[in-house]
């Protein structure tokens, strides 16, 4: 008799052959790599979801960190407008209270009733009545602000005092994206340094400036100086020029040098000491010259723009109630001129004249 063949017997997890049906008439494999498909299906789903998440916060984080880079809460002056005066009072700093302040007594004459006034007083400085003696405000802050205006300069004389920046600023000029030159002390950015131009290009100033040239400057600087003090209602004559007071000529070039660095917030009072009053004369056109450096008041939950207009003057009290700073220009030539004011006369310059 011939022997019989036996089937191999089955494990437990054999669960039939690759192509017969288990004993429950399920085909396993065909199961589990449904469950797969499912399941990497789900994996997918979720994460395209956290794609899409991750786009929508990279979104928000880029608008936000954009618009604090560009710190455009309200613009005081739109470079299309021109503006006949613009004044913002705001309360003061402490700023002024470390530093010596400047006020102005008067002393009156007393008219007694059915008498002429006097033309004179006795002991001006000592007298004790006080109908006699009043305190005018002086020249130290004590109405603080920011102004601007394009009313005080014209766009031709904006023109002519930039090519007396172009035409300077030619005989050197920074590595970086920020150089400057002072007519007063005669600092003149030079690569990575600063130079006295007066000295390191001598009798060849004289074929670069011409006294027209420092006449017009003088003229801007005293109209300007005017309408600051119209503004805070002191007078100009307690008021002095300061250093430093410079042209600026800022590009988009990498920073070299720290001096390059025109972008951080500060405050003049603070980084200058002898600071009270500070202006601006903006030479070029925002998006006409350049694009980004526009001038920025940051102020405790909200940014006060400024854009730049050739011509326009910008004006403000120096302490900490006007803490500020410069965009960083992306493309093409911001000019100005900063013209600085003190109440302090030790710490007064005078203008500057052709050697």
């Amino acid at each position: 008799m011939a022997p019989q063949r036996r089937a191999a017997p089955r494990g437990p997890e054999s669960g039939g052959t690759a192509a017969g049906p288990d004993r429950g008439g399920r085909r396993p494999h065909s199961s589990a790599k449904k469950s797969r498909g499912q399941q990497e299906s789900r994996w997918r789903w979720l994460k395209a979801a956290f794609l899409l998440s991750s786009a929508a916060v990279g979104g928000l984080l880029s608008w936000s960190y954009l618009s604090a880079e560009d710190g455009v809460t309200e613009v005081l002056a739109h470079h299309s407008e021109s503006l006949q005066d613009k004044f913002i009072e705001i309360p003061c700093s402490e700023d002024y209270d470390s530093h010596k302040r400047f006020e102005v007594w008067k002393s009156f004459c007393c008219c007694l009733q059915n008498t002429s006034c006097f033309q004179y007083c006795l002991c001006q400085f000592f007298v004790r009545d006080p109908r006699h003696v009043s305190v005018d405000q002086g020249c130290t802050p004590r109405k603080c602000g920011r102004g601007v205006t394009d009313a005080v300069i014209t766009r031709e004389e904006a023109e002519r005092i930039r090519r007396i920046a172009e035409r300077g600023l030619s005989l050197g000029g920074s590595d970086g994206g920020a150089s400057i030159l002072d007519l007063h002390s005669g600092a003149l950015s030079l690569g990575k340094h600063f130079v006295n131009l007066y000295r390191y290009f001598g009798d060849k100033i004289q074929d670069i400036f011409t006294e027209e040239d420092f006449a017009l400057y003088r003229d801007v600087r005293r109209r300007i100086q005017q309408r600051i003090a119209q503004a805070f209602g002191i007078s100009s004559a307690s008021m002095y020029l300061t250093k430093p007071t410079f042209f600026s000529r800022i590009n988009n070039t990498e920073a070299k040098t720290t001096h390059d660095e025109y972008w951080h917030p500060h405050v003049d009072k603070v980084t200058y000491g002898s600071f009270d009053y500070t202006s601006l004369l903006y030479l070029s056109d925002y998006t006409e010259d350049f694009g980004g450096g526009r001038f920025v008041f940051m102020d405790a939950g909200s940014n006060k723009t400024i854009e730049p207009r050739a011509g326009r003057v910008s004006f403000f009290t120096s302490g900490s109630e006007n803490l500020h700073r410069v965009e960083k220009v992306h493309w093409g030539t911001r000019y100005a001129i900063t013209i600085s004011f003190t109440c302090n006369p030790d710490h007064g310059i005078g203008d500057p004249v052709l050697m």
